[in-house]
């Protein structure tokens, strides 16, 4: 999927929570690679994710259902998914 300007925004607004809540160093939105693999490359575990997904929740206005944080493995990824909720009005 080709990057527009509203996907760059949500890319950098994901990468910025995800490195607020991991307190991630030496690292800025503007470097965060979006293909990054979360758990394999940056180690984040199942409760790093849940409390990614609930600010990401607050922070657009959307649902994350839970059996759906496996799909959520990339900044990229995750931007695809709020896309999609957001255009399904979710």
């Amino acid at each position: 999927m080709p990057e527009t300007k509203k996907n760059q925004g949500i890319v950098l607004r994901v990468a910025e929570i995800i490195i607020d809540e991991l307190k991630l160093e030496d690292i800025t939105a503007g470097t965060f690679n979006p293909d990054m693999d979360l758990v394999d490359e940056l180690g984040i575990d199942s409760m790093d994710l849940a409390t990614i997904a609930l600010v990401l929740q607050d922070e657009f206005k959307i649902t994350i259902d839970e059996d759906d944080y496996p799909k959520l493995k990339t900044v990229q990824l995750i931007c695809e998914y709020i896309e999609e909720k957001l255009a399904a009005g979710n």
